[in-house]
């Protein structure tokens, strides 16, 4: 079977590929350039917000996980609409938990993205994940840098680690379409001070705290743990301590 990657060089990418190869499968990744890289998959000439170009013949599964700040409704419909007709077989989405709840425009894209999928007459499966420990990690950091930490009050998030989901989706990818399957979130729920201190403990660092207020609706949101998935979510096995720990 031949599996084409969007993102195959992405922070997700990176671990999902090589768990396809060494299963046997016949792994290619979507890429503007082409080519073939050290470990001999081949990169196939592709651009996701250009219209036309994008061929799939040949290609049984696709696992998309290319993504951005912007653009990824347009994406995912334009690889949706390569799929269906080059006749994939199935097609594997990664996308983020609270997609149809949250009021952010980055939440939008992805929930745009999903509904493309579903629409486009290929049989799917799609994943939605938790914030990645690494971009939990990079804000941190951030904020931890800071003098006083603003610590937004109700703030929560699960971070999983960027492996687990790696790992759920390669399983998926080997698998059946399974349409929506449950979330992927991290074992704990963490506050936004917890999650900055337990970054400073870990440097042998402390900081002031100072309570703020989200505003608005994205305030709301987060207050009502419209990002979170308390109820029915798988959990990955890699806590936020564990990463910490690595990192340090």
């Amino acid at each position: 079977m031949t599996i084409l990657v969007t993102g195959g060089t992405g922070t997700l990418g990176r671990l999902v590929v090589p768990q396809l190869t060494g299963a046997g499968y016949d792994v290619r990744v979507l890429s503007r350039r082409g080519g073939v890289n050290a470990d001999g998959v081949e990169h196939v000439r592709g651009d996701l917000l250009v219209d036309g170009g994008l061929d799939l013949t040949g290609i049984d599964t696709v696992v998309h996980l290319a993504g951005g700040a912007k653009g990824d409704a347009l994406a995912a419909g334009k690889l949706a609409r390569a799929a269906a007709a080059a006749g994939v077989r199935h097609l594997v989405h990664i996308s983020v938990i609270g997609a149809d709840t949250m009021p952010i425009g980055y939440f939008r894209e992805k929930l745009g993205a999903e509904q493309a999928v579903r629409a486009s007459g290929v049989p799917w499966t799609i994943l939605r994940a938790a914030q990645f420990n690494s971009l939990t990690y990079a804000v941190a950091q951030k904020m931890g840098g800071l003098p006083v930490v603003p610590v937004p009050g109700g703030l929560r998030f699960q971070p999983v680690d960027e492996r687990d989901v790696a790992d759920r989706i390669a399983e998926l990818a080997m698998g059946e379409p399974a349409g929506a399957v449950p979330d992927l979130a991290g074992p704990t729920v963490y506050d936004m001070g917890e999650l900055v201190d337990g970054y400073l403990q870990s440097h042998g660092k402390r900081r002031l705290h100072l309570p703020i207020r989200m505003p608005g609706k994205v305030g709301r949101a987060y207050r009502a743990a419209e990002n979170l998935s308390l109820v029915g979510a798988t959990t990955g096995t890699r806590t936020w301590a564990d990463y910490l720990a690595e990192k340090s």
